[in-house]
């Protein structure tokens, strides 16, 4: 039986040690992220979608076409973001929505496009990486934990709606990852 996964931010940290590996797994992975040249993943079953999530609109448009390519992705990680650590004066109400678009918002709409996809087949698992910023707002991260705690409570409610669907919700709420995130 093939194994279809979309992961978004499948080109770095965790997003890429997810997409080798579900590769080395067996699955036919459909990576999304703004730059797949940084991932170093060359595989036959990884196919690259690039996309700005930050842009809702483009972000439904690249969604819908997975989905016409790939209708039977079982598995969604929704793991692409962004951190910017700066006391809130610090961003313009444009950076303020960018940020909640890529950090929240285009993860609400993929995912709503995935439960829809994942429900005609009567089965399906969603992983939501969140942050330990979900859990307690810290000082420059009032963005950061908002999107972080918007998706928590995303989840959870997202599980307990799709739930006698046959689909899974799992939310994964990671401290410090060595990766690129940081730098």
């Amino acid at each position: 039986m093939d194994k279809f996964a979309l992961i978004t931010g499948s080109s770095s940290g965790i997003g890429r040690a997810t997409a080798a590996k579900l590769l080395a797994e067996g699955f036919t992975v459909i990576g999304l992220a703004r730059y797949h040249d940084k991932s170093g993943i060359k595989h036959t079953r990884y196919y690259p979608y690039t996309s700005d999530l930050s842009d809702i609109e483009k972000a439904e448009e690249i969604t819908i076409s997975i989905l016409n390519d790939f209708p039977k992705v079982s598995l969604f990680v929704c793991n692409a973001g962004f951190g910017d650590f700066r006391h809130l004066e610090n961003f313009s109400s444009l950076q303020i929505q960018k940020y909640l678009n890529l950090n929240l918002i285009s993860h609400i709409i993929l995912c709503r496009h995935i439960v829809s996809s994942m429900k005609k087949f009567g089965q399906g698992d969603i992983i939501i990486i969140g942050s330990e910023a979900a859990l307690l707002g810290k000082r420059k991260a009032t963005l950061y934990a908002a999107a972080k705690f918007g998706m928590r409570g995303f989840a959870q409610s997202l599980r307990d709606e799709v739930g006698s669907s046959g689909l899974r919700v799992c939310l994964i709420n990671p401290g410090m990852v060595r990766s690129e995130f940081f730098d």
